[in-house]
């Protein structure tokens, strides 16, 4: 709901937002560095005189320097502000679950989290999360600071969090939030070349959207698009059902700006996949099937600490 997939219209991000809580999706994940803030403030205008109906999900420490380098920022002293900053512009008095973005290498994660913590013990937060942490990260900040989410790209044709990450958090009793669960719109079907996006779109950045990488990848869509003929419904829905069908520990974000999306999407909820095509899209969508990282491969040092 702001500019990163292209320029997306804030009153029709504030429709969908205010359409989620009647088709029962009431968790709002943002972040301060989504816009700057400013996918705070629009979720600010949601929650107004309606608080109640949403559980509310953000994020810090994700930064960006003036000359648009990437940065991280876990100091504890950091933290207490950064959440404040994001109590206003959200206008509420607590967040129900607040995530470091990402994991600073240059603290110790005791230190952040206990940081994090003592919000827990002002009331200013209910819940604490990381974001794009490794096994032994999530294990030391839980020990530390109890973990109530851990959130993650997953999706079928991201699926490194199966071997280690998923894991340790089920040993531990962690939540999952499956970030990009339709693999950024790729999974949808409805992009087929690179022209597809428009030129302010950070996906044409990313290898997996980018020449024979993307004519792979959409070759593993057309198999996505065949099995969800045959289920009967769309390649989102499929997609984020098979996300589903992985455990009731884990919750699906399948971002999107647009209310007949959001419509689509929720519509996954009520279906149960048969056993030959969840069968069929592990054969098809098997760790490591899709070609090309799955970021930015700038960003790439930056998950999975």
């Amino acid at each position: 709901m702001t500019p990163i997939y292209g320029q997306p219209d804030p009153a029709g991000a504030l429709e969908t937002l205010l359409r989620a809580p009647d088709l029962g999706i009431d968790l709002i994940d943002t972040s301060d560095a989504y816009g700057h803030g400013k996918n705070e403030e629009l979720v600010a205008r949601a929650l107004t005189g309606r608080r109640h109906r949403y559980v509310v999900s953000t994020k810090f420490g994700n930064l960006r320097l003036p000359d648009g380098t990437p940065a991280v920022n876990g100091r504890p002293e950091y933290v207490p502000g950064a959440c404040d900053a994001s109590l206003k512009r959200l206008g509420i008095d607590t967040i129900d679950l607040y995530f470091l973005h990402r994991v600073d290498p240059s603290v110790p994660i005791e230190d952040t989290v206990g940081a994090m913590g003592r919000l827990v013990e002002q009331g200013k937060v209910r819940h604490l999360g990381l974001s794009e942490a490794g096994a032994t990260t999530i294990r030391r900040a839980h020990a530390a600071c109890p973990l109530t989410a851990v959130q993650t790209e997953y999706s079928l044709w991201t699926r490194d969090v199966e071997s280690e990450i998923l894991p340790t958090c089920r040993e531990l009793g962690i939540g999952f939030v499956a970030y990009a669960a339709l693999g950024r719109g790729f999974l949808t079907g409805a992009i087929q070349a690179e022209r597809d996006l428009p030129e302010d779109d950070i996906r044409r950045k990313m290898p997996r959207f980018q020449g024979e990488n993307l004519a792979h990848n959409r070759a593993l869509v057309a198999d996505l698009e065949r099995l969800a003929a045959a289920e009967g419904c769309t390649p989102a829905q499929l997609a984020i059902g098979w996300v589903l069908s992985r455990g009731d520990d884990i919750v699906p974000i399948a971002g999107t700006s647009r209310k007949e999306r959001l419509e689509e999407n929720a519509a996954a909820a009520g279906r149960t996949l048969s056993t030959e095509t969840v069968q069929a899209l592990e054969a098809t969508f098997a760790p490591g099937a899709a070609r090309g990282v799955r970021t930015v491969p700038a960003l790439l040092s930056r998950l999975g600490l």
